[in-house]
């Protein structure tokens, strides 16, 4: 190989090498903007905010979230796909450590309810971003794509619930998704109203529905 040849190549791969690192930069810097942002969007929701009041609200300027993310759109279905990864990913976690069917299933209930409590502001977003999706088609595809993704985090969790313990179900995953969703819906709309039963009463609920579903 020739000098010249050497050296073009190792000119073309530091581009490459530089042109990874400005994208991973973009990527990371997009993330701590997302980050920043949670606060106010899941406080005051999709309608009532904009890019200028979360700018206000963090210690970023207008300028640099609008460099980010092109519109509030972006920068919340960004937020919120993020936020459902990582749900996702805990609960594979949850079904990778259970070695007993009995484990999935109070691991996986014990989480929703602790999620109930402890990330409301954040499912409150969520389901307005899911509400906001039938009037506005402008995220309606990330919208569909976050959902599909916990339908079958949902799905998993019962397939390997059924498995371990010998039953099968009796009912497509995608139904069983639409209870597990409507009572955690429910339970939020409680839980929101002050009703302090609520993460109290949704383990029983979800119990039910494993019970109702699996012989």
């Amino acid at each position: 190989m020739s000098t010249k040849v050497a050296a073009h190549k190792q000119v073309v791969r530091r581009r490459k090498i530089d042109q990874l690192s400005k994208i991973d930069k973009f990527a990371q810097r997009r993330a701590q903007l997302a980050n920043s942002a949670l606060r106010t969007l899941a406080e005051l929701g999709y309608a009532r905010t904009s890019l200028r009041e979360i700018a206000q609200n963090s210690e970023f300027s207008h300028g640099v979230l609008h460099y980010y993310f092109r519109d509030k759109v972006d920068l919340i279905t960004y937020c919120v796909r993020q936020y459902k990864a990582s749900t996702v990913s805990r609960y594979d976690q949850v079904l990778a450590t259970s070695v007993t069917a009995d484990e999935v299933r109070d691991r996986f209930i014990a989480g929703m309810a602790t999620s109930l409590e402890r990330d409301t502001d954040m499912h409150r977003l969520w389901y307005d971003l899911r509400a906001q999706s039938m009037f506005e088609d402008s995220f309606r595809d990330d919208v569909r794509e976050i959902q599909v993704s916990i339908e079958r985090m949902v799905g998993r969790v019962f397939a390997q619930y059924a498995e371990r313990a010998g039953l099968r179900l009796t009912m497509p995953a995608r139904l069983v998704y639409s209870l597990v969703d409507g009572l955690f819906q429910h339970a939020l709309l409680r839980h929101l109203a002050g009703d302090e039963r609520a993460a109290a009463d949704l383990p029983t609920e979800l119990g039910l529905v494993f019970d109702r579903v699996l012989v």
